[in-house]
């Protein structure tokens, strides 16, 4: 027995050792070697589910705790109960057995937030994080924070629920994350965008030192999500947005087959969702095509209404990749929930416009004002309507139509004197008389003259015709007599020059005021003599001497008739160019040309 003691103090001593460096393992051997010395020892089984759950072992570690269940009852360790039925995704099991301790702990509490959020109970988990925040002071108060508004972001995003400001912090990436999600949950998209860019910018600054460089590869994050565990950690809507990405990841890195087979999967999974439907049309416009990426969603939309106004969109928007404008003006013609949206009127008002088709452009406006005639009378938005409308009919020329729409914003505020001087100008086409009554409405020149110096307005800086002031000179001060009107100078006309060879009792040329080339007696330019040209025939021979060379011009084939001007016919005595001697200097200058005499032959 003492050598037994001795033994088991000395493993007790490893159990510590090993526990303090986190090596479970062999933690693991040395308490098994106690529980081999006493079976029932409550420390060592304690320690034995311990080294279990480091070691991921949840299922072993329960199997313990429930064959001990004397020994090891709630009190003892419920929380390590409790914890491997959460991970073992058991959560109506750890939840009894949370409410089954007497005693309930810092971090039994901390359990069972998890647990309560597991189960989607976001108020009671709301509840309990808000007990531990004000109740407990240690290092892991912004990790509380954190799980906070994480439930507040569930909350928003799931529950559409208003949340509740607790003035939580954004210091840390975790923290600006789960604030973002917040803000989509509520619709504001752009804030949201910024947080999501503050937060990514904090987790950067934080992993700034860590050795991998590539933690917002998406290929990476997708294995994470793949890791064990990590469906028991998620929400429902969560493990289905990582499925969404794992698709759209395929079909970005143009892994079609694997696209095809992950959507269908999650088409089958989830039967009324559009997202599969979107991401398949997706991929087949990534292979260009178009017409079945459309009869697809049509199908889609076809079997399922209630979630047809994405689908519907989507269909649009390819139409008018396309070019169907028209079609696509249809489509969203057809959405009842969007169709008389602000934002919806101006995109089909615009599309119609492009394709000059005025009278669906004026049907929509129409459509639009009934509606909020009838749902929404006199609001902001039903007046915005019918003035866009009737400028829109006065801008395209339907002064007769545009008249409903001015009479109804002028009685709304009479004061618009805008809108009235429309009304008027739109009845001057149809009744003269109504123009006229309405007129008498319009402020008189009195009311509406203002006190402004006009003198000293045009000649102000900014404008463009500054009238300028007479300037007065001494001595010209006299009065006139009466009846003395200003002389105006009369300008003298310069005298034309004449040619010099002008004789004015001839007629002049009728022709001169064409050009040379154009006039009846024109006989051209006298050519001049061609020059020689050097280098065709042989070595240093003239297009003069060519003639000479020709064998059949010399006295031993005389030509068949005299050339005039060539004597008696006889070949002149030619020396070869190699034999000819070189000419006294000065004998190849040119003479100076010639200048031309004055005087042209056009003119008089």
């Amino acid at each position: 027995m003492a050598s037994g003691g001795g033994s088991v103090a000395a493993l007790w001593t490893e159990v510590n050792r090993c526990g303090q460096n986190g090596d479970f393992t062999r933690a693991l051997k040395a308490v098994n070697k106690i529980l081999h010395e006493n079976k029932d020892d409550v420390t060592a089984l304690h320690c034995k589910v311990i080294c279990l759950i480091q070691n991921g072992g949840f299922k072993e570690a329960l199997n313990v705790i429930n064959t001990h269940t004397k020994s090891l009852n709630c009190d003892v360790i419920g929380f390590e109960k409790a914890y491997c039925e959460y991970r073992l995704n058991r959560v109506e099991s750890a939840l009894k057995t949370i409410e089954g301790v007497s005693e309930q702990s810092d971090k039994l509490k901390e359990l069972y937030g998890q647990v309560l959020y597991r189960l989607e109970r976001f108020d009671e988990c709301k509840e309990v994080y808000k007990d531990l925040i004000r109740n407990s002071q240690d290092e892991y108060e912004e990790e509380r924070k954190t799980n906070l508004a994480a439930v507040l972001a569930a909350q928003s995003t799931w529950e559409k629920a208003q949340p509740e400001d607790l003035g939580l912090p954004e210091t840390t990436y975790e923290l600006c994350y789960n604030a973002a999600c917040t803000l989509i949950g509520q619709g504001q998209l752009t804030e949201a965008m910024n947080k999501l860019r503050q937060a990514e910018e904090l987790c950067r600054m934080s992993l700034a030192e860590d050795s991998d460089q590539n933690v917002f590869d998406s290929k990476k994050k997708v294995k994470w999500t793949n890791a064990a565990g990590v469906e028991f950690k998620l929400a429902k809507k969560q493990l289905q947005a990582i499925e969404f990405n794992k698709a759209l990841l395929a079909m970005y890195t143009n892994q079609a087959e694997q696209c095809r087979k992950l959507s269908l999967t999650l088409q089958t999974q989830n039967p009324g969702h559009p997202r599969p439907a979107l991401i398949q049309a997706a991929q087949l416009c990534r292979e260009k095509q178009h017409t079945k990426a459309i009869e697809l969603l049509q199908n889609f939309s076809d079997q399922h209404q209630e979630s047809a106004s994405e689908i519907k969109l989507t269909m649009a928007q390819l139409y008018l990749i396309q070019g169907h404008v028209t079609k696509a003006c249809d489509i969203l013609r057809s959405i009842e929930e969007f169709k008389h949206k602000p934002g919806m009127i101006s995109a089909l008002v615009t599309m119609y416009t492009h394709e000059e088709d005025i009278d669906s452009a004026i049907d929509v406006f129409s459509q639009a004002i009934q509606y909020y005639q009838s749902q929404q009378p006199g609001s902001a938005t039903h007046l915005s309507l019918v003035r866009e409308a009737a400028n829109f009919k006065l801008k395209y020329g339907r002064k007769k139509e545009a008249i409903s729409d001015l009479e109804q914003l002028w009685k709304q505020n009479t004061n618009d004197i805008h809108t009235l001087a429309q009304l008027i100008s739109a009845y001057s086409l149809v009744d003269t008389e109504k123009a006229k009554s309405l007129s008498k409405h319009l402020p008189s020149p009195d009311t509406m003259s203002f006190n402004v110096d006009v003198d000293e307005l045009e000649n102000s800086h900014g404008a463009t015709n500054i009238r300028k002031k007479p300037v007065k000179v001494v001595g010209d001060n006299l009065p006139k007599e009466q009846g003395q009107g200003d002389i105006k100078k009369k300008k003298k006309k310069k005298k034309s020059k004449l040619p010099k060879n002008y004789d004015p009792k001839s007629s002049p040329d009728p022709e001169r005021w064409l050009p040379m080339r154009e006039r009846s007696y024109y006989r051209g330019r006298k050519k001049g003599k061609k020059k020689e040209q050097v280098g065709k025939g042989t070595q240093g021979a003239t297009s003069g001497a060519s003639a000479d060379l020709d064998a059949s011009k010399t006295a031993s084939s005389p030509p068949t008739s005299p050339r005039p001007g060539s004597g008696s016919g006889q070949a002149s005595n030619v020396v070869p160019p190699r034999q000819q001697k070189p000419a006294a200097p000065g004998a190849t200058r040119k003479k100076p040309p010639q200048k031309k005499k004055k005087g042209g032959k056009g003119g008089w």
